[in-house]
């Protein structure tokens, strides 16, 4: 009878626990916010125009050959440091030299005919002056003073012909030196060699275009970023812009720059029109390198310990709210739908400054005694995730709603926005 007693007892013990904790749960179930909340916060927000770009060295030389023949020689590779005017490459002289000989016997011959007519000038000279001497002593007759001009005249009209000869084969003579000159290939700048695309026994055929043989970059000290900046934002860009980009070989370094060019000239790939905006930076380290790529952000503006808000905060609409807009917004449609047969008309201008206008003030949700309350804000820039607040009632820490709770959602009927088949946020627009 004790035992049956005690059962009872315990019986009625837990089930005075169950329905304590029953009314507890279900307090505290009330007392959960139906809101997702996060604290207004203090800090820096920058706003930026987001590129990529190709890393080039600032004067990069293409080093060619005039002549045509085989690589005989090297004197560089990859990233050997060159000076003006140092040889890196030589072509086989053989035919060169040899036609260094021919010109040189072709002058030869030409100053001694050159010679022979000043010779034969003199000669036809001193005829002529003798029989004008017998011819007034009517010692000879006309023709023979006539002849003896004749030849004169021929052998002056040699010698002119002999003389220009002379000058055509210097002129030859002059040229082959420069080719066997040419064939020494020489770095026409101070330098880090970059690229080789010749080895020895290579044959170079330098026709109407020479070919590149190095490329030379003048000094890596120096280099340039080369970015492709969107029409849309090539307003936000300007000369002596600060710049900060990365590179995928030094993740977790940021480096710095200026703009010194925004190009008028524009680019079009698949109708999207960009501009070459060209950034400027110091390279003292040595660590980038020619061709690398740089993720690039222009500083449009930045402004320090001041208010901000997620702009999920910007997007979010209470539900009822949400409804009453697009039963509005139906209405709407329904009411200005055009009938049948009816003509359309356009207006065009004024949208874009409008919309403008009205993303500066905005109305946003504080949760104040567990309910959404509406609070207009006037906002400034934004970094792409929260945006600064210039003025409204609210201060650091007001918890701002930018979303529905999870078990609010599955009591309105909204399904999680992480799973695949469910829809977005209940209350976004």
């Amino acid at each position: 009878m004790n035992r049956k007693r005690v059962v009872i007892i315990v019986i009625l013990l837990l089930m005075i626990a169950g329905a304590g904790f029953g009314y507890w749960r279900m307090g505290n179930s009330a007392k959960e916010s139906a809101y997702a909340t996060v604290p207004v916060s203090r800090g820096n927000v920058r706003q930026v125009v987001a590129s990529t770009g190709t890393l080039q060295a600032v004067v990069t030389v293409l080093v060619g050959s005039q002549v045509s023949g085989t690589i005989e020689k090297l004197y560089v590779d990859f990233n050997s440091k060159v000076k003006a005017g140092q040889a890196v490459a030589q072509i086989n002289q053989d035919k060169f030299k040899a036609a260094v000989d021919q010109a040189w016997a072709n002058l030869t011959a030409a100053q001694s005919s050159l010679a022979k007519a000043r010779v034969t000038v003199a000669d036809a000279e001193r005829t002529l002056k003798r029989n004008k001497e017998l011819k007034t002593r009517d010692l000879v007759a006309q023709s023979e003073l006539d002849a003896a001009q004749t030849a004169y005249d021929a052998a002056v009209a040699q010698f002119e012909v002999n003389r220009a000869q002379v000058s055509q084969a210097q002129a030859a003579l002059n040229q082959v030196r420069v080719d066997l000159d040419n064939t020494v290939i020489r770095s026409p700048v101070d330098g880090i060699v970059i690229s080789r695309n010749i080895d020895v026994g290579q044959t170079v055929a330098a026709s109407l275009q020479a070919p590149t043989l190095f490329t030379i970059a003048n000094d890596l000290s120096k280099m340039e970023v080369h970015t492709s900046v969107d029409e849309a934002d090539v307003g936000n860009v300007w000369e002596t812009q600060e710049v900060t980009f990365t590179v995928d070989a030094f993740p977790t370094r940021r480096f710095r720059g200026k703009v010194s060019q925004v190009r008028n000239a524009p680019s079009m790939v698949q109708n999207v029109v960009t501009y070459n905006a060209v950034v400027r930076i110091d390279n003292k380290e040595l660590l980038l390198k020619p061709g690398m790529t740089a993720n690039v952000q222009f500083l449009v503006s930045q402004k320090e310990d001041v208010l901000s808000i997620p702009n999920m905060a910007i997007r979010f609409k209470p539900p009822e709210e949400k409804n009453e807009a697009q039963e509005l917004l139906r209405k709407e449609q329904s009411r200005t739908a055009p009938r049948p047969g009816a003509r359309r008309t356009s207006r065009s201008g004024g949208g874009g400054g409008g919309e403008a206008r009205r993303l500066r003030e905005v109305r946003i949700y504080l949760l104040r005694d567990a309910k959404a309350q509406a609070v207009d804000v006037q906002l400034g820039i934004s970094d792409g995730s929260k945006t600064e607040v210039i003025s409204g009632d609210l201060k650091e820490n007001d918890p701002v709603i930018i979303g529905m709770a999870s078990g609010a959602q599955s009591q309105t009927g909204v399904a999680n926005p992480f799973q695949p088949s469910g829809p977005r946020f209940f209350g976004f627009r």
